[in-house]
């Protein structure tokens, strides 16, 4: 590979160059390849001669020829070589091929140069074009003009031969005549389509200067040696054609009367023209480099381009060109051709696209009014342009005048519509005009803030198409390169600029990542949104924040700035991808934004509903509930609000409050069905069932365990409840107490323990005494408490219900239950039928009050005197019995034998 090869030479562009490994084109004896600057990244391209191409075309004259004739030969060739490129550095004009680095030899005896990026010559693009003619078709073979881009992908070099690139081209190379012939004083000599070269910007150029000297008829002293025609003239069939004088674009002045002047360049161009029209693309002369061919060809008129014979073309000419160009080129006299200068005057060039092509071409040196006139009449005839003159010569020839501030937001109008109308637009926007916005609108640090009225003019073009902008380049590049464009928008302090930069918000979205948006659009339009004093933009600011939030843009875009009364037709955006904001960074950062407001005007008030809206769907439920909608509370008992918009106010209010009310109704439900669950596993996994619900390993009956644990009464099988039939005896509580399961959470404490033993001697004292337990009986309550006293009923039902025990708090005596009922006896000591009152309760007091706490006992006892009477006093010393601790139980024996009194006396029967 030549990459290879390059490395073993000592040079200096292979050293400071990074050239391809494969060539472009081959112009004529050169091979240029595409080259790039390491230190700066320029393109240039790089012209290679190889010196073995001599030998090989010379071997097979070995025999007869020499080796120092071929030696002499070569070294002629050689300085014929240099001296094309040592006239390029010298001569520097926009038609002169630029020349890059100096010629330089190579260890291999090799030349090689660097010029301007160039794309091909007009001898290979030709001859692309009679290829694809004859394969009947642009598609119908591959182009030999590929190129790799950026990004590594091979396309075709976009080279087009249309009227106007003709017309371009021509007037362009007339330039460059004119300039060798009136300025350098010189005759090019060999002005072929091989000379002719096409640069990057589809400009045409000048080269081939190997055969290049002064006019017989020049008195300007030179130090280039004059033309040796004798030399030039006769064709060596050892050496490479390229490197000879083409005789089929030679003038007859140099062949039929050895006269070297500028008139011979003008023949040569007449012939290049007929080339461009002729098929396939040739000189109408075929001489075959002999001298005695081309002097027959004059000799005749029919063999002799001229008016009669359509200059020998097989097409149509166009008639500019047929009737007032050619016959004042390809003429035998030198005296009647136009010269340079004249040419590009002719009516050929004069239309309105070669018009403006050469005003671009002249752009700097006019005056002010001049380009802003030039500027605003352009875009009426773009469209009439091709599109490969667009992006080559208009529009580089456009942004090299955003350097002038006064047409910028000119400069940009014409050139985002270039942009627009390209198919190759995409690719153009990234390698021409990013650069451009780059260096006109960078901002450096430590530059005063003053406001530049020009800049900001071309800052809301730029934002007026950020649509064709985002979806021109890639993602990078926007952030890269545009996003500080739109920051320096939102920054500014006109108005009307930040409101077109926060509504370019949409574009942003579509083009950028989660992290960008996040970290530097947001804060960016956040703090606009919080310092501003505009209503405007606070309202387009809100809107910001829906689209931010994930909302939509279009609806927001309709309703304007509320400001102005008017409604504005909605613009077609790009719907913005997912790289919304998170849900932290919306309750965390914008709901405190929308908090702060201090305006109640509508128009912000409604917009603030929209954010909110979105807000809605990506917070949390007890955010909402908790920061929200005290928010949207407070904004909805604005004084300016009309009624609808308080209505759309409430209709988000209850919405929220109904998810925020359902949300919370299911988080409830799964707690409870998960807690009820578990204390269900929990009560059957501890503890007997038996010691627990029964006894004797019976279950408990419904019936049962309600009078158990609610103390409604014995069931039917029990007696009288001072009686011993089926009272439960001391010894079976105590074992059921026993069994009572005891859980791992229960606390015991003192009074509980202390309760339990009292409670106990309680019962041992019950079976001795036949005492009145008003726990036993159902009437149990707290022992620690005292409620308001509560007057008594008519003791009618009894008291086997009643609450009235000394222990817990004050409650009326109840009627007891028509189950529990009590016997009676009658003095002679028979048993009457049950009635529903103990006889002693008619004496008893409406409010009994149980005795204070004693220290020394478990029970309090009573400090109010017992009611008068005997029979009264007896059933309160044997109630205060029943229920006393262990002291009452050790008196119980010497109570026993004393004289008893009424009741007691039936003691033994009961």
């Amino acid at each position: 590979m030549f990459t290879s090869a390059l490395k073993s030479f000592s040079s200096n562009i292979s050293a400071n160059y990074t050239i391809s490994s494969t060539p472009t084109s081959i112009c004529g004896a050169w091979k240029v390849y595409d080259g790039k600057k390491k230190s700066t990244g320029r393109a240039v391209s790089v012209f290679v001669f190889e010196r073995k191409s001599l030998d090989a075309q010379a071997g097979g004259f070995g025999a007869r020829s020499s080796s120092s004739s071929m030696r002499k030969i070569h070294e002629e060739v050689i300085a014929r070589v240099k001296k094309e490129s040592n006239l390029l550095a010298r001569l520097r004009h926009p038609s002169i091929l630029e020349l890059a680095e100096p010629i330089e030899d190579t260890r291999s005896g090799g030349l090689m140069f660097a010029t301007e990026p160039v794309t091909a010559s007009l001898a290979g693009l030709l001859l692309e074009k009679d290829d694809q003619e004859k394969a009947g078709g642009v598609a119908g073979r591959p182009s030999r003009f590929v190129v790799t881009d950026d990004n590594g992908q091979l396309r075709r070099r976009e080279l087009e031969i249309d009227e106007l690139e003709i017309q371009k081209g021509l007037l362009q190379v007339a330039q460059g005549l004119e300039f060798l012939h009136d300025s350098a004083c010189l005759v090019h000599g060999n002005l072929t389509p091989d000379a002719i070269y096409i640069n990057a910007k589809s400009d045409w150029k000048i080269a081939g200067l190997a055969f290049a000297g002064p006019p017989d008829t020049s008195d300007t002293p030179s130090n280039i040696p004059p033309i040796s025609l004798s030399e030039v003239l006769y064709h060596d069939p050892r050496l490479p054609r390229a490197l000879q004088l083409d005789m089929d674009y030679t003038s007859p002045d140099f062949v039929m009367d050895s006269n070297v002047s500028s008139a011979a360049d003008m023949f040569s161009l007449g012939l290049v023209m007929l080339a461009l029209y002729n098929s396939p693309h040739t000189s109408p002369l075929k001489t075959n480099s002999n001298v005695s061919t081309y002097k027959k060809l004059f000799a005749s008129s029919s063999s002799a381009p001229s008016a009669t014979n359509n200059y020998l073309s097989s097409r149509p000419l166009p008639r500019d060109l047929l009737n007032g160009v050619l016959p004042r080129l390809i003429t035998r006299r030198p005296g009647q051709r136009m010269n340079a200068h004249e040419f590009q005057q002719s009516q050929f060039f004069d239309n309105i696209l070669v018009s403006s092509i050469r005003f671009l071409d002249s752009l700097p040196a006019k005056t002010p009014n001049e380009k802003s006139q030039f500027m605003k009449g352009l875009p009426k005839i773009l469209d009439q342009f091709p599109r490969a003159v667009l992006e080559k010569k208009v529009l580089p020839a456009l942004l090299e005048e955003t350097k002038d501030r006064e047409i910028l937001f000119l400069v940009l109008q014409n050139a985002f519509k270039i942009v627009k109308s390209l198919p190759s637009g995409r690719r153009a926007f990234a390698e021409k005009v990013i650069p451009k916005l780059r260096e006109t609108f960078a901002v450096s640090k430590g530059t005063s803030s003053e406001r530049d009225s020009a800049k900001e003019a071309g800052l809301v073009v730029v934002l007026e198409n950020i649509e064709l902008i985002g979806g021109s380049c890639s993602g990078k590049e926007f952030k890269d390169d545009i996003l500080p464009i739109l920051q320096l928008g939102l920054e500014s302090h006109t108005h009307s600029i930040v409101d077109k930069s926060l509504s370019c918000l949409p574009t942003i979205m579509a083009v950028l990542d989660f992290s960008t948006i996040k970290h530097e659009v947001f804060p960016t339009v956040a703090a606009v949104f919080s310092k501003t004093s505009s209503l405007g933009i606070k309202i387009r600011g809100l809107q910001a924040f829906v689209v931010l939030c994930g909302g939509p843009s279009d609806g927001n875009e309709a309703l304007g700035d509320g400001l102005d009364g008017a409604v504005q037709a909605p613009r077609s955006t790009k719907a913005s991808n997912n790289a919304v904001l998170d849900k932290y960074t919306v309750q965390e950062k914008i709901v405190p934004l929308l908090k702060a407001m201090k305006t109640k005007e509508p128009a912000v008030m409604m917009a603030a509903l929209a954010v909110f809206k979105q807000v809605g769907k990506l917070a949390d439920t007890e955010f909402l509930a908790t920061e929200c909608l005290p928010i949207l509370w407070g904004f909805s008992l604005g004084p300016l609000l009309e009624l609808q918009q308080f209505q759309e106010y409430m209709a988000l209010i209850k919405s929220l409050s109904s998810r925020i009310e359902n949300e919370q109704v299911r988080k409830l439900r799964e707690l409870s069905s998960s807690s009820t669950a578990a204390r269900s596993n929990d009560l059957m996994n501890v503890g007997s069932t038996d010691a627990f619900f029964g006894s004797n390993g019976k279950d408990v009956g419904e019936n049962d365990f309600e009078r158990l644990v609610l103390g409604r009464g014995a069931s039917n099988n029990t007696t009288d409840m001072f009686g011993d039939g089926h009272r439960p005896q001391p010894q079976q509580l105590r074992a059921s107490r026993a069994a009572t399961p005891v859980f791992a959470w229960s606390t015991p404490t003192a009074t509980s323990a202390q309760t339990s033993a009292n409670s106990g001697s309680a019962m041992d004292s019950w079976g001795q005494s036949h005492s009145f337990n008003p726990q036993a009986a159902g009437l149990g309550s707290s022992l620690s408490n005292f409620t308001a006293l509560k007057p008594t009923p008519p003791l009618s039902a009894g008291v086997g219900n009643s609450s009235t025990n000394g222990f817990g708090a004050m409650a009326p005596m109840q009627p007891m239950n028509k189950q529990s009922s009590t016997w009676s006896m009658n003095p002679s000591g028979s048993m009457n039928q049950p009635t529903s009152a103990l006889s002693y309760s008619q004496n008893q007091p409406n409010f009994y009050v149980p005795p204070p706490p004693n220290p020394s006992s478990p029970f309090p006892q009573s400090s109010n005197a017992a009611p008068s009477g005997q029979k009264h006093s007896t059933i309160q010393n044997q109630y205060t019995k029943g229920l006393g601790g262990s002291r009452l139980q050790e008196n119980g024996a010497k109570q026993a034998v004393q004289k008893k009194t009424g009741l007691d006396a039936y003691e033994s029967l009961l």
